[in-house]
């Protein structure tokens, strides 16, 4: 059988697909190893768009690579993938249905779906992947024992753009922050840690949410000069992100004033012509570019021999680098819970594979991971980089912030 070459969801699939990508089937009976069965149920129409596809896209290029290299542990790799248009009780349905068939790991990429599940998930004992996304409190494993957001959440995320900003100013006493942000939960997740972080550092901090989808801002763009800040904190997603930089930027804000969270993409800063938008600054939580050395793998095995997924031109884009690290973190985990605990593979053994990773960069793609049963955010780490008009270049080192006033809110937020 040839692997397949089609983008699963680009062709409008609705049905369950379960692929073993890049391993003909022949191969795998010869074996005699039964697959590992992860579910990737996403948003691909309705809410993600902007996102969805080129992060589905790296999950399915790196799992034809691991089973054209022989699988984990000679186990190849098959990926439920389902469209739930982020809708909550649909997914529970796409859930349900693949644990029957199955499946041990499950990634929702929908903050709603992954809210949902996140119960069943706990009490079924299989694992589910929130990167970067989901509930805070989620990165508490003692609460939450098989959700696992493995990379700085939003407050992390809030506290490395702070510290960023307080470096560079040499110190925020007095200094004016703006938080623009979409008004829904996502948008608000970050406003606890920062309102803590002024009574700590001294600074004005004002709010000043616009209306979903985020595609109209003017009028809080307006309210923003006003103000007069030192420093904009744009949070949204998608074609908001680039609406926000380019109210910031018609206001008078200077582009290097600008910080954003982890999702602004090389497309949306492309949509700005010359220099406009150099200087803007964001999270970066995986590096993007194809000079990673496991997207080199990638290209080398899956893409050159005409066996991708999607389109050429997004290898290497920041969601397909994020979708590669998503899934590169439960085959490593799989690796070493076959290693200590042996096949079947069990959504339990998955968990204990997950907490046992140390350490875990992919290669240089991401900063090196270390998940505990306590900690499933596993440390916070990210960097600050910039768009220099042609791609998001590094500022600063793998670094965290602030992490225990992270954990204090976690834990205080428990309590109640």
């Amino acid at each position: 059988m040839k692997p397949i070459r089609r983008t699963l969801l680009g062709s409008g699939l609705a049905a369950t697909a379960a692929v073993t990508l890049g391993l003909p089937m022949g191969r795998a009976l010869a074996q005699g190893k039964e697959p590992l069965k992860f579910a990737t149920l996403m948003d691909f129409t309705r809410v993600y768009t902007f996102l969805t596809s080129e992060y589905s896209q790296g999950q399915q290029d790196y799992i034809r690579l691991i089973n054209l290299e022989g699988g984990v542990d000679g186990h190849p790799v098959n990926l439920t993938i389902r469209d739930h248009a982020s809708h909550p009780q649909q997914g529970i349905a796409m859930y349900n249905e693949a644990l029957r068939d199955g499946n041990i790991f499950f990634d929702f990429l929908s903050t709603p779906v992954a809210n949902a599940v996140m119960p069943r998930a706990n009490e079924d004992k299989v694992p589910m992947i929130a990167f970067a996304h989901g509930r805070a409190d989620a990165i508490d494993g003692t609460e939450f024992p098989y959700v696992f957001p493995s990379a700085a959440i939003y407050r992390s995320q809030a506290a490395l753009l702070m510290q960023y900003i307080d470096e560079q100013a040499g110190g925020l006493k007095g200094k004016k922050i703006a938080f623009v942000h979409i008004d829904s939960p996502f948008g608000k997740e970050p406003i606890a840690l920062l309102e803590a972080m002024v009574q700590s550092k001294g600074f004005t901090l004002q709010g000043f949410p616009y209306p979903v989808p985020g595609t109209e801002q003017a009028a809080t763009w307006t309210e923003v000069r006003r103000f007069r800040p030192d420093a904009v904190i744009i949070w949204g997603a998608g074609p908001g992100q680039a609406v926000s930089v380019r109210g910031a930027i018609g206001n008078g804000i200077s582009p290097k004033s600008i910080y954003s969270v982890v999702w602004i993409s090389d497309t949306d800063m492309q949509s700005f012509s010359g220099d406009t938008a150099v200087g803007v600054k964001r999270v970066t939580l995986v590096n993007p570019g194809t000079d990673q050395k496991i997207v080199q793998r990638i290209i080398e095995k899956v893409i050159e021999p005409g066996d991708g997924s999607g389109d050429r031109s997004t290898v290497g884009s920041t969601y397909y680098n994020i979708g590669v690290a998503s899934m590169a973190i439960p085959v490593q985990a799989a690796r070493l819970a076959l290693g200590k605990s042996g096949a079947p593979l069990t959504g339990e053994k998955l968990k204990a594979g997950l907490e046992m990773i140390k350490d875990f960069d992919a290669d240089g793609l991401m900063p090196p991971l270390t998940i505990t049963a306590e900690d499933h955010q596993g440390g916070g780490w990210g960097r600050i980089s910039e768009w220099n008009g042609k791609q998001w270049a590094p500022l600063s080192d793998w670094s965290t912030a602030e992490q225990d006033l992270v954990w204090k809110l976690i834990r205080e937020e428990a309590g109640k």
